[in-house]
Parts: structure tokens; sequence; C-alpha cells
């Protein structure tokens, strides 16, 4: 029997399937997520595809799985009742913050409310200092008299931060061991293992977020993986790396951005393949846009990330998690985003969505307001009769009505209104993305967009118009290029540890020591998973920054910590990384290192679709509303599946997949390349 490798990655409107032989042939499927059960709508797409191929669940091997279920946790507040311990008086670290506000001027800004109440966090004594060392012993009796109290309060999961316990997590450590002993039932995170570094802030609100999404997690994990019967199951990560359930289980917040990470991966894998050195990732899908920046066929990082914002685009808003995840910016654009006149009169679409239930107008599964997706099929970008290969029909007639309701509204006709909603969400787009690519010192016109998502190609030319890219490449599978990146990631560990010095004052010795054992500790992790030690790549870096500055960067171990030349060599590193993103350096300042990085990782596969559904070549045409004329015209359609390589073609036209379609306006052309891509160059 073949052997199949299966990847299903859970979005916010739609879960998408990707499926492997043993040969490298790809099944595809696309299905409505069951938001109250995405499991479900996982298995059912699984199922569907492997029916596709007449084979079974146990027939797979491999599960890789990509899932918003812990951001969505957090964003909803459908969490665990979560308590925490912590060193008596830093109680209120979390609810306190920076002590900042991350707009001066407004004077009723919303802040999350932190996801453990008053009454559930509880101090007790003892205190580690700055240098790990001792200084007041853990009282033991507090602890345990703590964690009877929480368990009494209904708590399932416990998270437990005691001040310093980076630099020395004793207290933590004896403090799980005691209430596992008095109360085992409780699920622990302690913030030495979940954020080991600097900052009680950071540390302790990302310690505090996975213990909030453990539990939940838990029970989903075990209903996934008793599922995939005989198949081992991986989780994607938020750093490009696939992480084991029983990772997953202990660490779900590096998940958060699992779904996102994939595309981004798919993205870079592409690049690779068809030789772009720099490449906007656009991933649109039903409920949200997302874009990173991938150069050198590798996606940006970052150290941390923040959460549940007040304010989508104002830093400081949300819940700072201190975890390695790709770079990505998020707007609040889909399909289903909806449309709604504001409070001055003006078009408003978006960040709300109707998401899978009941979603769009067109759906017909109860959705009355007008959203993106319904928009598109009023414009005649998307086909009612083709959508999902066919599989599920759109109703024009409740689109219209839905549109029609906020044409009223404006004083507009119905068209009008459908294209302001796709031109409001494409500016809405092109605004982030412009940002996105502006605060990295990046200039646009040297980047190709990549696009991809069940809405992203509809879109992308326009959004390329707008932010100034001159090239879009819209790739054979594009509707589930994020289910195609799961089974590209590599298995991979991120591991950190603060030991904070100038650098000419680092202990090189001590530091080889340090990285020697995260490295351990790591190859561990991925040890556990199969990957033999000769696939196994280690990159060491180190977070750096000028003396007085708040704000570190990551920059790559040049040589290893035992080379003589490593200070002088690091420096020269931290000058040419600082000066590529600010343009400047300050030479005459000292600089320090704060935080120790090293990521292990396994290896990776570079798919591709080289072919997608079997249809033959299909020409049709029908009418579609023309950006440059202002009206509707008769534009042909093509099938990118049954078109060969080498083809050219001048718009306005649409090219059609099973879950997508690509709009190309009357100034741009198109190709076909050998793989079977859409590559259009970008007109004015």
């Amino acid at each position: 029997m073949p052997d199949y490798r299966l990847a299903f990655d859970v979005g916010g409107t739609f879960t998408d399937v990707v499926l492997v032989d043993d040969d490298g042939a790809l099944t595809i499927e696309k299905v409505l997520t069951t938001p109250e059960a995405p499991e479900l709508g996982a298995q059912a797409g699984s199922e569907s595809a492997l029916e596709r191929v007449s084979a079974r669940v146990g027939d797979v091997s491999l599960g890789v799985h990509g899932t918003t279920l812990v951001t969505n946790a957090i964003i909803e507040r459908r969490g665990a009742r979560t308590g925490m311990l912590t060193t008596q008086g830093f109680e209120d670290v979390i609810e306190i913050a920076h002590g900042e506000r991350y707009d001066m001027y407004d004077l009723f800004l919303p802040f999350p409310a932190p996801l453990v109440e008053r009454r559930l966090r509880l101090g007790v004594p003892g205190r580690i200092g700055s240098d790990g060392g001792e200084l007041a012993p853990l009282d033991e009796a507090a602890v345990v008299q703590a964690v009877h109290a929480l368990d009494d309060e209904g708590v399932e999961a416990v998270a437990i931060c005691f001040v310093h316990a980076y630099a020395n997590p004793a207290h933590e450590l004896r403090a799980a061991e005691l209430a596992r002993e008095h109360v085992p039932r409780l699920a622990l995170s302690l913030s030495s293992e979940i954020a080991g570094q600097l900052g009680e802030y950071e540390r302790f609100s990302t310690t505090v977020a996975n213990a909030y999404v453990q539990p939940r997690l838990d029970r989903y994990l075990a209903e996934i993986d008793g599922w995939l019967t005989h198949g081992r199951l991986l989780l994607m990560g938020s750093n490009g790396g696939t992480l084991s359930v029983d990772v997953a289980r202990r660490q779900p917040i590096t998940m958060i951005e699992s779904g996102p990470a994939a595309g981004a991966l798919a993205a870079a894998a592409y690049a690779r393949r068809l030789d772009r050195r720099h490449v906007v990732s656009f991933d649109m899908g039903g409920t949200t846009a997302k874009v990173c920046l991938i150069d050198d066929a590798e996606p940006l990082m970052s150290p941390d990330f923040e959460a549940a914002r007040a304010e989508r685009f104002k830093p400081g808003s949300g819940i700072p998690l201190r975890i390695p995840v790709i770079n990505l910016i998020e707007i609040g654009a889909g399909g289903g985003s909806i449309a709604r006149m504001n409070e001055l009169g003006l078009m408003k679409v978006g960040p709300k969505s109707a998401g899978a239930d009941p979603g769009p107008a067109c759906y017909g599964r109860g959705g009355s307001e007008p959203t993106v997706t319904d928009a598109n099929v009023l414009l005649g970008y998307i086909s009612p009769g083709s959508f999902l290969g066919g599989s599920m029909s759109l109703d024009v007639a409740a689109a219209a009505a839905a549109i029609g309701g906020l044409a009223a509204e404006l004083g507009l006709d119905a068209v009008r209104t459908a294209w302001g909603i796709h031109d409001v969400a494409n500016e809405s787009m092109a605004a982030a993305m412009r940002r996105h690519v502006a605060e990295r010192n990046r200039d646009p016109r040297n980047y190709t967009l990549f696009a991809f998502g069940g809405a992203g190609p509809v879109h992308a030319v326009a959004v390329a118009r707008k932010v100034g890219i001159p090239e879009v490449i819209v790739p054979l599978g594009a509707g589930v290029t994020s289910a195609l990146g799961l089974l590209t990631a590599p298995m991979a560990v991120d591991l950190v540890q603060s030991s904070p010095a100038l650098l000419s004052e680092v202990d090189w010795d001590a530091v080889a020591r340090m990285l020697d054992g995260l490295e351990r500790r790591a190859r561990a992790a991925i040890s556990l998973d199969g990957d033999g030690p000769d696939a196994i790549t280690v990159e060491q870096s180190v977070d750096m920054r000028y003396v007085g500055q708040a704000h570190e960067i990551t920059v790559r171990l040049p040589t290893p910590p035992t080379d003589p030349a490593i200070e002088a060599a690091l420096r020269r590193s931290f000058d040419e990384t600082y000066r590529g993103l600010y343009s400047v350096l300050n030479d005459s300042f000292e600089v320090e290192v704060l935080n120790w990085r090293v990521r292990v990782s396994g290896p990776s596969d570079d798919l591709w679709f080289e072919s997608a559904d079997d249809t033959a070549d299909e020409r049709s045409s029908r009418q579609a509303w023309d950006e440059t004329s202002q009206s509707f015209v008769e534009v042909p359609v093509y099938r990118q599946g049954g078109m060969a390589g080498g083809l050219t073609f001048a718009g306005p036209l649409i090219v059609e997949q099973r879950e997508t379609t690509a709009v190309v306006g009357a100034t741009d052309t198109a190709l076909i390349d050998p793989s079977g891509n859409l590559v259009i160059r970008v007109g004015p």
C-alpha cells in the first residue's frame, strides 16, 4: 500500500488539506472550518482527500497540523481557569506591565485584561537574586497552601513565575515538585522553561499565556492524535519548525502563529525553487491577510510576538510573548471581512469577519452582512458555479441583497458599492504591507509578491500596484499553499538563556558551556521524534544592543565562542546587521549582549506542485469589472491547471484554480512558467 503524508491547516473560515503519496503525487482538499470543534473539519477534509485516492487514515504515516486554536483561545478568552504562583510582592506584574501608555494622546486607551484574575495570583516568600544566588529561601509551606487555595478555586492550570528564575530555576522547580505532589491534576508552566530570559513582565506574560491554553490544547491534541491511528503527528510552531505532540502539550504557546508560519515557509521554498531572492509572502484567507518579508529564501524572524492587541496596529496594546516567531504582519482583511458604514459616513472593511459560520451571504448559510467575497462575486471575479471546483455553489442573489443594503446607506448602486468594498480592502492591505516593508528598510520595487490563500490571488495584483511591487507569482495549488508549507517544515527547537554583559567583558568559556547545554537540551527534544544526529543543523545567535538602548537585535555568531577572535568578529556582525536595519552606526558606543540563543533543526523538504487539479485546458469568458475603464467587460477565463508552460497573455483576464482565482488587470501581462505557476508583470 502507498505511504501517505498528510497536512491539514485549520483557518478561521476554511480548513486546507494536502495529501502526498510516496511518489510525490499531491491531492488537495478545502472544506469549511467547524469553529466549535475544529478537529471535525480537519478530519472531514482529510478523509475526503483520502477517499479520492482510495486510502484510509491508517495509511497515513505522518500528519502535520497547523491550527489557530491557540491564538483564538487567547483572543476569545476561551482558555482554562488559570492561577499564578509568584514571588511575594510581584503579583501585579502582568497587570502593571511597563506602566506605559502605547498612545500618549488617547485618554481612553483599552488594554487587554490579564489572563489570570487578581485573586488567583498568589505570592509566596523566597527570592533569587539577579546573579542566581538565593537571597531568601523558598517558603515551601506557603507554596503548598497556595496550591491548595488555587485547587479550591477550581483552577486547571498554574503559571509558576518567580523573579530571576532565568538565572536560577531552583525555586520554580521545587514549587512545581510540591504542586505535583499535592495537587497532581494541575497543568503547570514554569517561566524558566517557557521563556528563560530577562524581563519579568514578558517572561510572566508568556508563561501565563502558555498555562491558559494548555488544558484546552491538550484535549484537542489527544483527539487529533487518537484519530491519526498509525501515523506520527507533528504540530507547526511559530518559529517555522514542527514540534512533537509532547513538546506542543508542554509549550502550546509556541504554536500561536502556527498557520501563518507555514505559509511563509512555503513561500520561502518557492523562492528557492523559482530563484527569487526577495519575496513578499501574501496570504489572504477568509478572515485575515498575512504578509512576510523573505530575503535570500529565508523568512524574517522575530524573538517576540504580541497577541490579542486591543488596537491591531498599535504595539503595546496586546499581550507580549517571548517566543521566536516568523516575522509577519496580520491585517483584518479576508474574504469574510464585513463591510459597513462608519460614524463618519465612510466605508469600512473588517476586521470583523463572517468566518465559516454563517460565512459570507453568498455561501447561503444564513449570513446577511456584506463581505469582501460577496463583492468579488458581484464584480465577476469569482464564479458562483466553479467555487471550490464546483463542490460549493454561491448564491449571487444573497450577495446582491447584502451589498444592496450597504449601498442604500451609502447612496450608491450595488456595483459601485461592491467595487468600493474590494478597493478599500486592497488599500487596507497595501497600507499595512507598505509600512511593513518600509519599517524594515526595504524597497518594494526589488520584491516579488507571492500570492496564495483562497482570496490572495483575487487581490494580489491590485495590492502590488498600490505598493509598487513589479511582479506577482500565483503558484499552482495557491488555495492550499499554507498546508503545503506544513510538509516543507523541518523539526525545530529554539532555546534561549539570558546572561547580560558588556561585549568586552563576556566570559567566553562560560558562554561556550551555556550554549553547549542549550544544544544538548534541544537535540534531546529533536531526537525524541526520530531524526538522526547527522541530519541536525545547529545555529547559535545572541541578542545585542548599544548600551542604553531599550531594544536589541539578534545577530548570528560568526564563529564558535571558543575562537580567540570571537569578540571582534561578533562586533563586526553586529555592525553589519545594525547598518542593514537602520543605515547608521554609533561606533563610539559600547555594545552589550543579553540573550544567547540556540536553534536545532532537522532536514526540510521542498515540495511544489508540478500539476494541480486534473482539469484539461478550459477557456471561457464572463463579464467582470475592469478597474481601468471602471465598467464591466467581457474577460477571458482560463484554468491554470490545464495551461502549458510558456503561454503569455495580456490583461484583463481571470485565471482559475480549484481553490482560488487570480485577477489580472488591463495594464498587466502574464505568463505560465515551466512549473505551471502564473507570473504577472504589474502594469501602471
